[in-house]
């Protein structure tokens, strides 16, 4: 059984998956640029590790919580976390990334000797806080069964979706593709209440007990009729991850119409100045498009 995790990007939600792990009795090393962040890993019981190699030395899986393929890219190759990885050991690839660059990445990984787990996540930083996370896996068997304990750990439902990497990726790009659609409707739709002068607070009532509902709607109308809600996942991330959706279906040589315009949407938003507010203020790009 894996005991020794080296754990790169310790941001919201990869500190708390980091903690996790130490609470269910792993020794991990983990690294980020920020300083504050190593810190903060070593006072949960974790080991601070000053480099990207230091923390890929004399463990049995790297996992890679970096904000996209070009950070899991600068961490193995540039900062030289592969070459310090053991051989035999699991690189397990944790962010939102394109699937045709993940299944490449893969290749150079398993080439060096190493395992390569697909393995891309869902639920947020709540969802990561709670262990209760949804993860999508694309690997052979071998290499998942060396890591499944430890993503066990950090989520409640671990999918087997292929036997290849890149097959994990497409899935979170179709799940982030319905995440940025929903999320742009129910900004739609609120900016339409606003507009036509109904309570807002109460039209978000009737719609929450309705039809018409969606866990989106749910979760992000609230903080749509607050003018400071609390950031949770921001506009840039959205224009992130529509753009890996788009970039799945013109690799599958397929037509998105309604993520064209739901990532239109986020990225006018983002160029408004926005782009670190919550996800949810991508309402205010309907409002600027409408006068009010």
């Amino acid at each position: 059984m894996v005991k020794r995790i080296g754990f790169v990007g310790l941001g919201a939600m990869g500190s708390a998956m980091a903690k996790n792990l130490i609470d269910a009795g792993y020794s991990v090393a983990g690294f980020d640029l920020r300083e504050t962040a190593r810190a903060a890993l070593a006072e949960q019981g974790g080991i601070a590790a000053a480099t990207a190699q230091e923390a890929a030395k004399d463990v049995e899986a790297l996992i890679l919580m970096v904000v996209n393929i070009d950070q899991a890219r600068s961490v193995l190759f540039d900062l030289g976390a592969l070459d310090a990885l053991p051989e035999g050991a699991a690189v397990c690839l944790m962010a939102t990334c394109p699937p045709a660059s993940v299944e490449k990445l893969a290749a150079e990984v398993q080439s060096s000797g190493r395992l390569f787990v697909d393995c891309p996540v869902s639920g947020g930083v709540v969802g990561a806080r709670a262990a209760s996370l949804t993860i999508m896996v694309g690997a052979d068997e071998g290499a998942l069964e060396k890591v499944q304990p430890i993503l066990s750990t950090l989520g409640s439902r671990v999918f087997h979706v292929g036997m290849r990497a890149g097959q994990g990726a497409n899935v979170k790009a179709i799940n982030q593709l319905l995440c940025g659609v929903h999320i742009v409707a129910a900004a739609e739709a609120m900016a339409l209440g606003e507009r036509a002068g109904l309570d807002t607070g109460v039209l978000l009532e009737i719609l929450r007990g309705s039809a018409a509902n969606s866990w989106m709607l749910n979760d992000r109308g609230p903080r749509m009729l607050s003018e400071d809600p609390e950031v949770t996942s921001t506009v840039d991330i959205f224009v992130k991850d529509m753009t890996i959706a788009l970039e799945a279906g013109r690799d599958a040589h397929m037509g998105l119409p309604l993520a064209s315009v739901a990532m239109q949407i986020f990225a006018a938003e983002s160029g408004a100045g926005n782009g670190q507010e919550d996800d949810s203020q991508v309402i205010r790009a309907y409002r600027r498009l409408n006068g009010f």
